[in-house]
């Protein structure tokens, strides 16, 4: 379950927290905090909710594949065996109590603060003084806790996974058959291994499993290659999929003809390293094509642009991808994103498209490259997306949520989401909605916007909720 909101006036966590104004209160209380969560981007994954698995400890829960904690207990000298490595359950969890206090002013510490607090009843902040008794408190509370439970006690009505395009789905069929779990599990199309035209080795490999999964076969034809990534998006669409992500490091939109996509992707299936220009000319055509498959079936189409992603070596081999050793990337290319939101939207095949870029510098070119493709017939079709990675902190959010306000709509956006593997991470939800209504009780205060709670409190709701279940198209089951 989750715990209600303490009015002791010693928790840090408390009613108000963030809420510095009377607008604020009331717009969080009354108008953003009863909404549910349709959380359209996590990386949760799909088999714990289909076995709803629980966890016999806090580590398992918290720690387990949390890169932003990891990030930080290096940042604090941790040995990486407390991090990632052998050492026990306890040992971990310890080493993590030991950082926690070392967090002020890092989003963790209000992150955790808010997990404790709202899935555990929590007021005491982790240190090395109150490691053990939250550690014995929170298992008991764990033995009642599952997958599931967490969802359904964080008011999730859906949630959309980040689902490889060889993925069978098979835990989505199972939670979709589970008559006693309300929340709506929908896969989204992740097709970022199917463009790894860099590593022909690595693509190669992959591609037997796009067979397999396609049940077709793909030898250099790039026709090939592209029919069997319709069929399995043709599958995905079958399963409730309204949604693609892609996790490039830029946009590539180079111009290209028919013979030299169909020779660069036959010198890739013979296993030939193409040069950097061949590989840009694939990735173009990769994307294109999905964009063009995207509008078809009447999905949006999500952009995670930026990252520099696996940059420690060390580490890389040690432990592999997802293990906090990315960073943002350069500032984005305005041309190449122009030219392939153009090249799409002169052909009628621009799909509502979300863009999250990891360089906050990005805000403003982004918000107002997306201003040009804006059309009919429902509104907000191109979103710039929410704060993201290192951007999903007070700072990002602000700046994000300006550059929306000052060059589009901000009672069109579609709101926050997770993008965690965490379960407890729901709060980010609530870290978000606090900080927008701060934002807009400031502005009523300063008379920057009316002081009219049922305008400004419905356009709350909506950016909570209401705008993400129109413009998405899912629901609970």
């Amino acid at each position: 379950m989750l715990y209600p909101m303490s009015t002791m006036s010693h928790a840090f966590i408390h009613d108000d927290f963030l809420l510095d104004t009377p607008s604020a209160v009331e717009l969080y209380h009354r108008w953003a905090a009863p909404q549910p969560l349709l959380d359209f981007h996590n990386h949760l994954p799909p088999g714990e909710l289909a076995e709803n698995k629980q966890w016999t400890n806090l580590t398992q829960l918290w720690l387990a594949g949390d890169h932003y904690k990891w990030r930080v207990m290096r940042a604090n000298g941790i040995p990486e065996d407390r991090i990632t490595g052998g050492a026990s359950d306890w040992e971990k969890f310890e080493a993590f109590a030991a950082t926690v206090p070392k967090c002020l002013r890092n989003p963790v510490y209000h992150w955790c603060a808010l997990e404790l607090k709202r899935y555990f009843g929590i007021d005491e902040l982790l240190s090395p003084q109150t490691a053990r008794s939250i550690w014995e408190s929170s298992q008991e509370q764990l033995r009642t806790m599952s997958a599931r439970s967490l969802c359904v006690d964080s008011k999730v009505v859906a949630l959309c996974t980040t689902d490889d395009p060889a993925d069978t789905l098979e835990f989505h069929r199972i939670c979709a058959a589970a008559e006693d779990f309300p929340v709506g599990v929908f896969p989204a199309w992740r097709p970022d291994r199917g463009m790894q035209f860099d590593q022909p080795d690595v693509l190669n490999a992959w591609i037997a499993r796009l067979e397999a999964a396609a049940d077709v076969s793909i030898g250099d034809s790039w026709s090939g290659y592209r029919d069997a990534l319709q069929k399995r998006h043709d599958v995905f669409a079958a399963h409730g999929c309204r949604l693609s992500d892609h996790g490039n490091d830029a946009f590539y939109a180079a111009d290209y003809s028919d013979a030299e996509i169909q020779r660069a992707f036959a010198a890739v299936r013979s296993g030939v390293a193409v040069s950097p220009s061949d590989s840009a000319l694939l990735k173009s055509a990769f994307l294109y094509e999905g964009a063009v498959m995207d509008h078809a079936s009447g999905w949006t189409q999500q952009f995670h642009y930026g990252p520099l992603r696996n940059v420690n070596t060390r580490l890389w081999q040690q432990l592999g991808p997802d293990i906090g050793c990315d960073s943002m990337g350069n500032p984005g290319d305005a041309r190449s994103l122009a030219r392939f939101l153009d090249r799409l939207d002169r052909g009628g095949t621009l799909a509502q498209t979300i863009v999250y870029n990891i360089h906050p510098s990005d805000n403003e070119m982004v918000a107002s490259m997306l201003g040009n493709f804006q059309s009919g017939p429902g509104p907000g079709k191109l979103q710039l997306g929410s704060g993201w990675w290192f951007n999903d902190q007070l700072d990002g959010m602000r700046r994000q949520l300006e550059a929306v306000s000052q060059l589009g709509l901000l009672s069109r956006f579609v709101g926050m989401l997770t993008d965690s593997r965490s379960f407890l991470s729901f709060t980010r939800h609530e870290y978000f909605r606090r900080l927008l209504c701060q934002l807009l009780g400031h502005d009523m205060e300063k008379g920057l916007v009316p002081r009219d709670f049922t305008l400004v409190g419905s356009m709350v709701a909506d950016i909570c909720y209401g705008n993400a279940r129109e413009y998405f198209g899912l629901a609970s089951k």
